[in-house]
């Protein structure tokens, strides 16, 4: 029996069947770099940057919250997935993960349906009532006992007398 891997965790399995679409940077002809190419920081081992997109996504933390000691800068990690995500690798890899699926299980295309009704009732309202959160709301508020009544700035109706 194998270790128990955690959810966020890439097996060498998958990374090996998703390595291929992962997005590389190129230089833009004709645009005019501040370093020679390759000169900067070495880029960030991609297994672990998409470790670190996995973890997010599984556990809902912020980015900012990424464990640096674990997978390395969380501002580096966000930006790499900016950029994947509008090169779409992610897009990529799900429609392969779901062709694979196809090929396994033979997903029935055609009973695949979907309800997506997003609107209020136009005549909910009279057979429900009020808003629950509404009721038993007073919605004349009192002011407290023991404060001061405020006025607008130049009103002279607060009670001080001028001369």
């Amino acid at each position: 029996m194998g270790t128990k891997r955690n959810s966020w965790e890439i097996s060498e399995e998958f990374w090996e069947r998703v390595k291929g679409y992962i997005p590389s940077k190129e230089r833009i002809a004709g645009k005019e770099y501040k370093r020679k190419a390759g000169g900067g920081r070495k880029p960030a081992d991609p297994k672990k940057v998409l470790s670190a997109i996995f973890y997010v996504l599984r556990t809902g933390i912020q980015w900012k919250a990424l464990p640096k000691e674990r997978f390395g800068s969380s501002s580096a990690v966000h930006r790499y997935f900016i950029y994947w995500s509008e090169a779409g690798f992610f897009e990529k890899i799900w429609a392969h993960g779901l062709m694979e699926y196809d090929e396994l299980e033979e997903i029935g295309w055609e009973w695949q349906s979907i309800d997506g009704c997003m609107i209020k009732s136009p005549m909910g309202q009279e057979s429900i009532g009020a808003n629950p959160t509404d009721r038993g709301k007073k919605w004349v508020e009192t002011a407290c006992p023991h404060r001061r009544k405020r006025y607008a700035a130049g009103n002279s109706s607060n009670g001080s007398k001028q001369a």
